[in-house]
């Protein structure tokens, strides 16, 4: 790459990374997407079978639609709701088109710094470029000169573990063959044949685990013998199922009715309190054993759905100022601190919320939250929009906000519905732009409070 007039590096073709490239473009800056997989979106392909919480309208950028017009696209009914699969084909796959040579397949990150200069040294750092070094599809190695990096690659290669403590239980490693990360895709024969008949853990509060729950009641009114055993950290209260039908958001109130329903129609049953420390094997079944030496009955399968965390290893060379708790820029952290705020208290933000002392780095996307459960499409196309503008020098534009939602208070990923193809889907449980969502309100954050 002509080191005279480097691009702006996007790591990750996923829907955040793709409308930065679209917004990159609209301004006449040169883009490079940086795609680990063989097309776009890998990470929403895995989830292809989950339907999302938000309809049409509100997973679209406006700089993407612009650049998808000339192709002859038009933007399905904007209050249906799609699938990942949807998504993923009918908008992510032909944007990525769109973009042609300016997104790079299998180019997976494995490193990026200023040139020549590593994380200690200070003079002359700020006039030198990034590099930004990736492996290639083929095992070579290459170096590619960036102006900026705009690192959009998600959370959804490294879940969160079983163990409470956030380290994996002892046995969880050696107990990968019956232990998934994953909502299960029931239309695979193989997936379904894991718990058809058979009792499964599920590990996780999460509308990922209201998800699993729901389908596996499904599946247990097909196939006699299936079982789901819900395991929580906390105890069942009010606030434990969402807002039900009075849920802003109808596809998120549905999913945890749906979870309510499998457990009151007993084909689930919940512990809670319980904080593993350990697994452990049984012949061919497996014991979950918490910190306080309770031992649950023997399960075949163990679903974790206990959220995600950003990968920051390629990024160890640059200055980031990150929150200690959510990995999350320190700007940004206080506002979606789940500790904290409710679901609905965050407002739009940009460039000022996610600059470091490394001038020309930004996390966006699902990233920008580290480990914060919850995050909306719509917020990551406002942070690309606004960073986008002050790297062109419209500063007006970038600290301007463009974004305005309804709050909510809703926290948790895709959804799943009463019938397919509508605006009441019947699948779900990944994300809105990652396999979690988040409904921001407008203005200041509101006052604190539960999800």
């Amino acid at each position: 790459m002509e080191k005279q007039n480097p691009p702006v590096v996007v790591v990750g073709a996923g829907p955040v990374g793709l409308a930065a490239a679209a917004h990159l473009v609209e301004r006449g800056i040169e883009p490079l997407v940086l795609e680990a997989g063989a097309s776009a979106a890998t990470a929403v392909r895995d989830w292809a079978h989950v339907r999302l919480f938000s309809p049409w309208a509100e997973i679209t950028d406006p700089a993407a639609e612009k650049l998808l017009a000339p192709t002859g696209w038009t933007r399905p009914d904007g209050t249906t709701y799609p699938t990942g699969g949807d998504w993923t084909g009918q908008y992510l796959q032909p944007l990525a088109d769109a973009l042609g040579d300016k997104v790079l397949y299998g180019a997976t990150v494995t490193g990026v710094a200023r040139a020549g200069r590593d994380r200690i040294v200070d003079s002359g750092r700020e006039e030198q470029p990034f590099t930004v070094h990736i492996r290639t599809a083929d095992g070579g190695e290459e170096r590619i000169t960036a102006r900026a990096v705009i690192d959009a690659s998600g959370t959804w290669s490294t879940p969160g573990p079983i163990g409470a403590n956030g380290l994996p239980a002892l046995g969880e490693r050696t107990a990968a063959d019956r232990i998934s990360y994953r909502v299960p895709d029931l239309r695979d024969p193989a997936v379904r044949a894991r718990h058809a008949g058979r009792r499964t853990a599920v590990v996780g509060s999460g509308a990922s685990a209201f998800t699993a729950l729901a389908l596996l009641a499904d599946l247990a009114k097909e196939e006699p013998g299936t079982h789901a055993l819900w395991v929580l950290r906390r105890g069942i209260g009010e606030a434990t199922y969402g807002g039900g039908e009075a849920d802003q958001l109808p596809a998120r109130g549905a999913l945890g009715l749906r979870a309510k329903a499998a457990v009151e129609d007993g084909h689930a049953s919940a512990v809670t309190g319980f904080r593993t420390e350990a697994v452990e094997r049984d012949d061919e079944r497996l014991v979950l054993v918490s910190e306080d030496g309770r031992r649950l009955e023997p399960v075949d399968e163990v679903i974790v759905l206990t959220g995600f965390r950003p990968d920051l290893s390629f990024l160890s060379e640059l200055r980031l100022a990150l929150d200690e708790r959510l990995e999350a820029p320190t700007a940004l952290a206080p506002l979606i601190d789940p500790n904290v705020h409710s679901c609905g208290t965050v407002y739009p933000h940009g460039v000022k919320e996610l600059s470091h002392p490394e001038q020309g780095v930004y996390l966006v996307g699902m990233k920008s939250y580290g480990r914060a459960p919850t995050f909306l499409a719509l917020t990551g196309y406002e942070q690309v929009r606004s960073i986008t503008a002050a790297l062109a020098g419209d500063h007006e534009a970038a600290e301007r906000v463009e974004l305005t939602l309804p709050e909510t208070g809703v926290c948790g990923g895709a959804g799943l519905f009463d019938e397919p193809g509508t605006t009441q889907g019947d699948e779900g449980g990944g994300c809105c732009a990652a396999p979690a969502t988040l409904q921001i309100g407008t203005g200041a954050p509101a006052a604190s409070g539960g999800c």
